[in-house]
């Protein structure tokens, strides 16, 4: 490997010295040899004394919840340009893990995500995304690893309680029919499963899971727990051999690059499990690139997952634009290659799991820091960060004070790497605009005659990958269509014979989950509707409302029009909704203020000014029944608010003060099956108020 590195290197160095002879070996990046005698720490890389853990990967989770909701809607080629920029090898993130929610139809941070088992007689392995972009990912690179994690559980597993451990054999049952589906169904293999996230272990349940596992067959997945803090499972471990043993990756969340010593001393694999959750700009780009390094260094952390992949659901929920890159516009085909796309392929493009770190790694004397990898057959990559306080703070946790300033920083190859001939050098500086780049290649560093060392002149937020591999690239794409609002007339009949994925296009489920749905017996005009298919609370990760709601459209608009066919299918007690000026999603849905007209089973509408239904404008009788279709239409304009059944006048001119602005939605008044039909909005400054 040595000799053959030797002569490839010596054809390129007497390649690019007949393209430019003489060229000065710094041209636009400060590197310098070792000959020059300049002050600063000496960092000393070597193998001789053997080497540290075993890397296993950079990742990002799709889910915690439905963060890639909008992303399935984008159009070709636009699609695959953004799959490629994170999956494919040697073009963008090049991502070594994709971890994705387990849907379990509750409200998980930006949205829900369908379970594969709505009830306990009930599979199907073709609802939701996650499945979809496995297999994307897959695509593009057959050996990304595949983890799968619950947030929330179908509510059929609590028999009345929101807790999943009521029964650990039928939860771990519905874990394992998860597995089992993607390999059925989908060809995927499942290396890894979690417990349950940032909530409560079970230590019986991990070991029932366990066994159910290998009696499956399922051997080779492995298990993750508890995806929330080093403790108590470090020290549930150490005291409970079967436990212990039943574990294979101690995963914790936001642990701020920092570990505990129990969970060093079970000397099991330790993954930072999610991070990152920061706005997807140069900090959060400088945040991704000092994380990446000192999970390892100061942690010894071998995996860090990025929560999230894909900022792809509307930007005004929780977390907005938390993704390694932005596409949250289907409708025009816009996305954005954010910075941290970048930041990861300094690292992804340039190392594989299966590679080591070296035990040589550590901080810089000025500040920043530097770890070092090897493939065990001559391979080096380098990767020095120089990330400034206020440049790299994380969303969570509070980043103690450290300063960073201007140095030299000399680096000497040892054991199998001194006589490494040529690195190959990618380089991003982050800050001011004027001085800013991302990936950028530069001239190789030749050390055929350095005797294994060579200095950098490193200044504040600057990241530097120096490797031996030649295979790097930044792939790029001609430049996505213009950004445009969501259009301001939509409509949607559902009449899709065979939809692709079980949700219709651009709606985000906030709480309950709204599937495409065929009425066999009805041959009419609405044999295809979108559907609210839950009739029983699911066990909650966040605080789901006690409505099911899913909304669509601009954040922004202000004056609308929405018009729905509803049908009510619970006699009695059955209601449905469609409302406007929705302000609140995500985690917050219970708190959603908005104009939201109600009508019953029982024979009466109500309008209220929130989705709890404690602010009431008008109540009144409507003649309404359940099992019958009627059409609902709101009109907002400005202050004035306005309601039709079936065309007809229900009630008019209500003063509606706040909110002034938010998105259009439907829903129904509990867990209860409703269908919607012909939607449409038609959202304008110039609507005016209804007679």
């Amino acid at each position: 490997m040595a000799e053959s590195l030797l002569q490839a290197s010596r054809q390129r160095r007497a390649k690019a010295m007949t393209a430019a002879a003489g060229a000065a070996g710094r041209a636009a990046v400060p590197l310098l040899l070792c000959a020059l005698l300049v002050p600063g720490g000496a960092y000393v890389l070597d193998d001789s004394d053997g080497l540290g853990r075993e890397f296993d990967g950079v990742g990002a989770v799709s889910g915690g919840g439905a963060t890639s909701r909008l992303l399935v809607n984008y159009p070709e080629p636009y699609r695959s340009q953004i799959l490629d920029y994170l999956f494919k090898p040697n073009f963008g993130a090049s991502l070594h893990i994709l971890k994705v929610e387990i849907g379990g139809d509750g409200q998980t941070t930006d949205g829900t995500e369908p379970s594969h088992m709505h009830y306990a007689l009930d599979e199907n392995y073709f609802r939701g995304y996650e499945w979809w972009l496995m297999k994307e990912a897959k695509k593009r690179n057959p050996n990304i690893t595949l983890i799968g994690l619950p947030w929330s559980f179908p509510g059929w597993l609590g028999k009345g309680f929101n807790w999943p451990y009521v029964n650990i054999q039928q939860t771990a049952y519905y874990i394992v029919t998860w597995i089992m589906g993607a390999k059925q169904y989908h060809d995927l293999d499942i290396d890894y499963i979690g417990i349950w996230n940032e909530r409560s272990f079970n230590i019986n349940y991990i070991k029932v899971l366990r066994r159910m596992l290998n009696y499956q067959g399922l051997q080779h997945v492995k298990i993750i727990a508890s995806d929330n803090l080093w403790e108590p499972i470090s020290t549930s471990m150490l005291l409970d051999s079967e436990l212990l043993k039943a574990i294979d990756v101690i995963g914790a969340h936001y642990p701020g690059t920092y570990t505990v010593k129990d969970a060093r001393l079970t000397e099991k694999k330790l993954w930072s499990s999610e991070d990152y959750s920061t706005l997807n700009n140069d900090v959060g780009a400088g945040c991704w690139a000092r994380i990446l390094n000192q999970n390892y260094i100061n942690g010894h952390m071998t995996s860090t997952i990025a929560w999230n992949l894909v900022a792809s659901y509307y930007e005004q929920l929780p977390y907005g634009r938390c993704g390694l890159m932005t596409a949250q516009e289907p409708w025009s085909g816009h996305y954005v290659v954010e910075a941290p796309i970048w930041i990861s392929a300094h690292t992804t493009q340039f190392t594989q799991p299966g590679w080591y770190y070296l035990k040589t790694v550590g901080h810089l004397e000025k500040g920043g820091s530097y770890v070092a990898l090897t493939d065990g057959f001559g391979n080096l990559t380098i990767i020095i960060e120089t990330m400034s306080h206020r440049h790299s703070m994380c969303i969570r946790p509070i980043l103690p004070y450290f300063n960073v300033s201007h140095q030299f920083a000399t680096f000497v190859l040892k054991g199998s790497f001194s006589k490494i001939p040529e690195l190959q050098v990618w380089s991003t500086k982050l800050g001011k605009s004027s001085e800013r780049f991302l990936f950028k290649q530069l001239d190789s560093l030749w050390l055929l005659d350095s005797n294994g060392s060579f200095t950098l002149e490193l200044q504040e937020d600057e990241l530097f990958t120096l490797t031996t591999l030649t295979s790097g690239s930044k792939g790029s794409y001609p430049l996505p269509p213009k950004s445009q609002p969501f259009p301001s007339i939509y409509k949607d009949d559902f009449n899709v014979d065979y939809p692709f994925f079980s949700e219709a296009p651009n709606f985000a489920d906030q709480t309950g989950v709204f599937e495409y749905f065929m009425n066999i017996e009805d041959p009419g005009e609405h044999r295809f509707t979108l559907r609210q298919v839950l009739n029983q609370r699911p066990i909650t990760w966040a605080a789901d409302a006690s409505n099911t709601i899913s909304f669509i459209g601009d954040y922004n608009w202000s004056n609308m029009r929405i018009e729905c066919d509803v049908y009510i299918e619970t006699p009695k007690k059955g209601g449905v909704f469609i409302a406007g000026r929705v302000n609140k999603g995500g985690i917050w849905i219970r708190g959603a203020a908005g104009i939201f007209f109600w009508i019953f089973a029982n024979g009466t509408y109500r309008v209220t000014g929130d989705l709890a239904g404690w602010f009431i404008y008008a109540l009144g009788k409507a003649e309404v029944t359940a099992q019958k279709w009627y059409t609902l239409a709101l009109t907002i304009s400005g202050d004035h608010s306005s309601g039709r059944l079936n065309g007809k006048p229900l009630w008019t001119d209500i003063r509606v003060h706040f909110p002034k602005n938010g998105w259009a939605a439907i829903g129904t008044h509990s867990f209860e099956f409703a269908q919607f039909d012909n939607f449409r909005v038609e959202a304008h400054p110039d609507i005016h108020r209804e007679p």
